[in-house]
């Protein structure tokens, strides 16, 4: 009867430790699905950064000489 009651606490203890484990499996596969879509989000960001520097980039070009150094120049000095 003792080793009766003993199987059944293993056993109990098993199922518990499965249950443990495929919940453990749901998180891991959502946390991997957000992972993948921040990552996703992050390298978009990354892109529109660049575009928007390649556009101001653009802009600075097209700038007068004197208005691109007067931009540089230390505050309270003429311009």
């Amino acid at each position: 009867m003792a080793n009766q009651t003993q199987i059944d606490q293993i056993t109990e203890r098993v199922e518990r430790l499965l249950l443990r484990y495929e919940e453990l499996q749901r998180t891991n596969a959502l946390l991997n699905e957000q992972l993948a879509v921040l990552t996703h989000e992050r390298d978009s960001l990354k892109s529109r950064l660049s575009a928007a520097r390649a556009r101001v980039d653009a802009l600075l070009e097209r700038l007068p000489e004197n208005a691109v150094n007067g931009m540089h120049a230390p505050a309270g000095t003429p311009q």
